[in-house]
């Protein structure tokens, strides 16, 4: 975790605007081959982080939604809002690991229409010490959460990889970042006719694009500056990015390198 704050420190000087942390409570051991087994839990990684830095934001990318009710998101992460003077990104997503929800015991198979019930309860509580909300699967009343996040509009982008996750974030988030997706994919969905005018008629939304493969600033800078350059092009309004690294310090320098290639990214 020491080289997780060295990292993030760096960044936070070099001017990137966040830092992110994915969530998975379990992975079954044949699915961790590809996907990985270790992942630090989102609220104590950004929590220690916060404490070791002062103006970075914290973002989740992203916080399963199925795996919370929306008043535990606005304490356990309203907490970390106020600790950390107003820096949380809530990242939200609906999930995709099935095996993950059935060893959790909560459902798969409407997990969509419920992260769109949970997002709107989230949007209705977060900041508001008497939250009340009253939906399809979450209603409450009557109650005090406290402490429950700054008095602001905090931001919630929503995660996925389709059609659909892009239209969920333009009703009800404020960004999109979607992940595993080829820039010719994400051309695809940011180009639809339907979409591009949902976009238009918001006053502010974010497209966080993540270049995929990861980026060389230090061994590659045209390379690299290109391929930001295309992820812009896209659409992109900040890019999430994975560096090419030997060791802590090859990271470090990459972090350096790409800010003064292209200015700090998210």
């Amino acid at each position: 975790m020491e080289d997780v704050v060295t990292v993030v420190s760096a960044a936070e000087k070099a001017g990137y605007q966040w830092f992110s942390c994915p969530e998975h409570v379990c992975i079954p051991t044949p699915v961790a081959s590809t996907r990985g087994g270790r992942y630090w839990d989102p609220l104590a990684t950004l929590s220690f982080v916060a404490a070791r830095t002062s103006t970075i934001g914290l973002l989740t990318h992203v916080l399963v939604l199925g795996y919370h009710h929306p008043l535990e998101v606005v304490k356990s992460y309203g907490s970390l809002d106020e600790a950390s003077g107003g820096r949380v990104i809530l990242g939200v997503g609906v999930g995709t690991l099935r095996p993950e929800f059935e060893l959790l015991g909560v459902p798969y198979t409407d997990r969509g229409a419920r992260a769109d019930d949970a997002l709107r309860a989230i949007r209705a509580s977060f900041g508001n010490r008497h939250p009340r909300y009253d939906g399809p699967y979450y209603a409450f009343d009557d109650v005090v959460v406290d402490p429950c996040g700054l008095p602001r509009h905090v931001e919630m982008w929503v995660g996925g990889r389709t059609r659909r996750s892009l239209r969920r974030a333009l009703e009800i988030g404020d960004g999109w970042i979607p992940f595993g997706m080829t820039l010719a994919e994400l051309r695809t969905l940011l180009d639809d006719e339907d979409l591009s005018r949902r976009r238009a008629q918001r006053e502010r939304f974010e497209v966080i694009l993540a270049p995929e493969p990861p980026v060389d600033p230090v061994g590659e800078p045209g390379p690299c500056a290109e391929t930001v350059g295309a992820y812009v092009a896209a659409g992109a309004t900040g890019l999430h990015v994975r560096f090419v690294h030997r060791s802590k310090q090859h990271y470090m320098e990459q972090v350096s390198a790409l800010s003064e290639l292209v200015g700090a990214p998210e």
